[in-house]
């Protein structure tokens, strides 16, 4: 079995006084596909935030690769090699396509396979069309592609995605769960939010089930597709 990249134990954060998580707790393997799934509001995001160093931890511990994130800010979590596909995906207006792919390059699995400029354009071909244009230049779905292609410019070791297919065409949606089986394919280790349960249990490996800051179901595809009410009960399909 893999080793555990991350791992959250008991985090508890929230905003002035309003908490919001109590006690998460979450491990990823090298090379797993997990989900954090949940209704809205229950603590999906912020649990985001806290690995990645945007909010700080009430109580708890996060490591990656063994190493203490507490306190730590976010461009040094970064560097250690995690990257983030943000929710509005927050491309630069003023930056091409090629300059968004180009200015954030770097190499931090350490692996000689990396993700160069020609990689990410065989992936995604629309992006190569498009390299002169500007952020605000692009569709929705081509901005994803972009903010998805500037996090693997990164060569990340953990890749998030937080809503990965909010607000795309069905069509824009089927070309970024290709991207992201391509992606396990390779053997990047992901951690996604999403709503599309079905297409979600055939990607994943494990789905992490939150409801008001706390972690209420744990398990594998095989486990949450044969239980179909935690669908109803805790996911609102």
């Amino acid at each position: 079995m893999s080793e555990v990249l991350l791992s959250c134990t008991g985090i508890q954060a929230g905003y002035g006084a309003s908490q919001v998580l109590f006690g998460i707790d979450l491990a990823i393997r090298e090379k797993e596909v997990v989900t954090l799934l949940g209704r809205n509001g229950m603590g999906k995001s912020t649990t985001l935030k806290t690995i990645i160093g945007a909010l700080a931890p009430q109580a708890g511990h996060i490591r990656f690769d063994g190493k203490l994130l507490n306190g730590m800010r976010p461009d040094a979590i970064a560097r250690l090699g995690i990257a983030i596909v943000p929710e509005g995906r927050q491309c630069f207006p003023n930056l091409t396509v090629e300059e968004h792919l180009l200015a954030f390059a770097a190499n931090r699995n350490g692996q000689a396979d990396s993700w160069t400029l020609d990689r990410i354009y065989a992936v995604f071909p629309r992006l190569k069309e498009r390299a002169r244009n500007l952020g605000n230049q692009l569709s929705g779905g081509e901005q994803q592609m972009l903010a998805i292609g500037r996090a693997l410019s990164t060569n990340p070791r953990l890749l998030i995605l937080d809503e990965a297919t909010e607000g795309l065409a069905p069509v824009i949606r089927e070309d970024i769960w290709r991207c992201l089986a391509t992606l396990r394919d390779a053997g990047q280790t992901i951690l996604v939010v999403d709503k599309y349960v079905h297409r979600l249990v055939g990607l994943a490996d494990r789905h992490v089930i939150l409801a008001r800051g706390q972690v209420v179901w744990q398990g594998t595809s095989a486990q949450l597709d044969a239980d179909r009410g935690l669908w109803h009960t805790h996911l609102g399909v």
